[in-house]
């Protein structure tokens, strides 16, 4: 315990660790030992944040992929869905909606779906910021050219996130088809943050074949990268992919992630996913109080939710949905959060 006791001083001082020493950490963990990086998470994101909480309104416009993830519940294989894609306006008037209900950023997420190409997606993207010129906006329709996402960039999207999924290329390999490549993944992000986008990366907690030593890789490349964003989510399965039969990540090892990201870079954004909601009931909440500081409520038409299933049970109404704003303000309250009307930017180290 002195040992895992160093680590962690270690790592609140310098918020970097050796590979080795943060798969000890995640092979320490414990109940107990998760409490205490807690508690330092929140001190840590305090000094930073206070008690903010930030909100964006999430529109997920299409869920046709072209591509056929093994994890994933609208992979291109999959015969068993509904597929949909919304319509500039319909994606314009979601932004209305967020706008009346207090939101300042807007997440346009969705499957590699060819039919958004760079002149259709900046068109949308003009036409938001003409709009709502101060608000923020984040693209997440992954792997694009640097060509195509400097074009959305001069756009006016102010981030883009590109969950990795796992920093070990050899873990890669056995979550995607062999047309997907770990080195273009990395290379996507690269450019993402050399073109000057507001940049996110993730990754899926206990996803097949997963280790400590792929995690550990995982908390090494989120060190070095220095991302603005980072979303981790258990994994769950999809009835419908190639993984249907893995057991679910775990809810309590996330929150454990979570504490240990916030001590690696204290000023991180780092959201309670809809996937901690959707494993546990109170995900949103403990999330928060792990270290978290971003939550995003679903924000696309009503009638489309459901069809964006990328694993199973996954949540979209309740205090997830953005019409419901008022209800999440107050669990927030209830654990001495508050959240602001803001655009959410990164705020430097104080």
């Amino acid at each position: 315990m002195d040992k895992i006791q160093a680590i962690i001083s270690k790592l609140e001082s310098t918020h970097k660790l050796s590979l080795e020493e943060y798969e000890a950490l995640i092979n320490a963990y414990t109940p107990e030992l998760a409490d205490i990086l807690a508690e330092k998470a929140i001190i840590a994101r305090s000094k930073i944040y206070g008690n903010n909480i930030y909100i964006r309104g999430l529109i997920e416009i299409s869920n046709i992929c072209k591509n056929n993830c093994l994890y994933c519940g609208i992979r291109c294989e999959n015969k068993n869905i509904e597929r949909y894609r919304l319509n500039e306006s319909e994606i314009l008037a979601c932004c209305d909606e967020g706008y009346e209900l207090g939101f300042r950023t807007f997440v346009l997420q969705g499957g590699e779906n060819p039919y958004f190409s760079d002149d259709v997606l900046c068109n949308i993207i003009r036409k938001i910021k003409q709009k709502y010129s101060d608000y923020a906006v984040t693209i997440s329709l992954g792997e694009r050219t640097y060509e195509s996402y400097k074009k959305i960039y001069d756009a006016g999207a102010d981030r883009y996130l590109l969950r990795h999924e796992t920093a070990d290329s050899e873990h890669y390999s056995k979550l995607h088809p062999e047309n997907m490549a770990f080195e273009h993944r990395m290379e996507c992000l690269s450019n993402l943050k050399a073109i000057g986008f507001q940049t996110g990366c993730g990754f899926m907690v206990g996803s097949p074949y997963q280790t400590a030593k792929n995690l550990a890789k995982d908390l090494k490349f989120i060190e070095n990268f220095k991302p603005e964003m980072c979303g981790i989510g258990p994994f769950i399965p999809h009835k419908e992919s190639p993984f249907k039969d893995f057991k679910a990540g775990s809810f309590e090892l996330t929150l454990y992630l979570l504490s240990i990201i916030r001590l690696i870079q204290p000023n991180i954004l780092l959201p309670a996913t809809t996937a901690l909601g959707s494993i546990n009931n109170k995900g949103k909440e403990l999330g928060i109080l792990a270290g978290a500081n971003v939550i995003m409520p679903n924000l696309s038409p009503k009638n489309q939710r459901k069809k964006y299933e990328l694993y199973n049970n996954k949540i979209y109404s309740g205090e997830e949905s953005a019409e419901n704003l008022s209800a999440l303000k107050n669990t927030m309250k209830q654990i001495n959060f508050e959240i602001v009307v803001d655009r959410g930017d990164i705020k430097e180290r104080r």
